[in-house]
């Protein structure tokens, strides 16, 4: 058995691409999306007819990411997710009218809501959103996750899933520090979506932990167990052509043995900025989305 079929019987197989000929091949559970992928998707063959049709109406944007994952969502039995433009971050109430449009255009499709996670970055503001959101029946995947205090946001808002970027706070740990990263233990991005799934399992929270930003399999293997991971095709291809016995890492068979007690706004914002790593990966994060959004826009237009 590979480490791949182990991996998939403990936890759920998302691929982090829009390759529609890779999901195909890999077949994981679910598929989610970004600007950044979007961008490549939008100069594949498979989806010229697609942007020749959109180029200079209305929305051009939001209509090709829910064409792309209208495509993605047919060949997954999951859910695709499906970004909120990153330049709305800090805007409540206006993430709450793109996530229920691109809802609307999923629709249109004959996508039912039940198979569409609107993905928000973590901020204090994408989180309010994402609250109100899931009141109204939307489900939401926050990303952009890089500190605890994030996490412990979304728990509290009942969002229903996290992609906590193990990669991304890695980068920048060896960039700006001289910490020791030897093994996959002593990785900072897999000891920070270890502790943040032990704090869910340990309190009882039901958001989904979704392990995300890969930059090797054994980044992968560290975290066997938790809820989900989002893999890119070459890392997935890794792991199935990788043979012997992957260890379960992660249990989610903790029950919940205390009450969590909310974060507040000033707790959060105190916290965040306490984090050099978690303040400057955020920020950074949504600048890159940001830019590939505009040249997907311009691609578009």
């Amino acid at each position: 058995m590979t480490k791949l079929e182990q991996l998939a019987a403990m936890s759920t197989v998302v691929a982090d691409t829009g390759d529609i000929d890779a999901i195909a091949k890999l077949k994981p559970v679910d598929a989610t999306t970004n600007p950044s992928l979007l961008l490549k998707a939008a100069g594949l063959a498979r989806f010229e007819a697609d942007v020749a049709s959109l180029k200079g109406t209305p929305n051009a944007a939001d209509e090709f990411a829910v064409r792309v994952g209208s495509q993605i969502v047919a060949l997954v039995p999951g859910v695709i997710s499906t970004e909120v433009d990153a330049r709305l971050s800090f805007d409540t109430s206006r993430t709450i009218e793109k996530a229920e449009k691109l809802i609307e255009l999923y629709d249109r499709e004959g996508v039912a809501a039940d198979r569409v996670l609107i993905k928000i970055a973590s901020t204090w503001e994408g989180i309010q959103a994402a609250a109100e959101l899931e009141k109204r029946g939307i489900h939401c995947n926050l990303t952009l996750l890089f500190g605890f205090e994030q996490a412990r946001a979304c728990a509290d808002a009942g969002v229903f899933l996290i992609s906590p970027f193990v990669g991304r706070i890695t980068d920048w740990y060896k960039a700006n520090t001289d910490r020791v990263i030897d093994t996959p233990a002593q990785d900072p991005g897999v000891q920070s979506v270890s502790k943040i799934f032990n704090h869910y399992k340990t309190h009882g929270y039901d958001t989904v932990v979704m392990g995300a930003s890969f930059r090797n399999t054994g980044q992968i293997e560290a975290l066997a167990g938790c809820d989900r991971l989002t893999i890119a095709p070459d890392l997935l291809d890794a792991l199935g052509a990788s043979e012997g016995h992957l260890p379960e890492a992660l249990s989610k068979a903790q029950a919940a043995s205390a009450v969590g007690q909310p974060i507040s706004e000033a707790e959060f914002r105190f916290e965040h900025n306490e984090s050099a790593m978690a303040s400057e990966k955020l920020a950074d994060g949504i600048r890159r989305f940001v830019a590939d959004q505009v040249k997907l826009e311009a691609a578009l237009a």
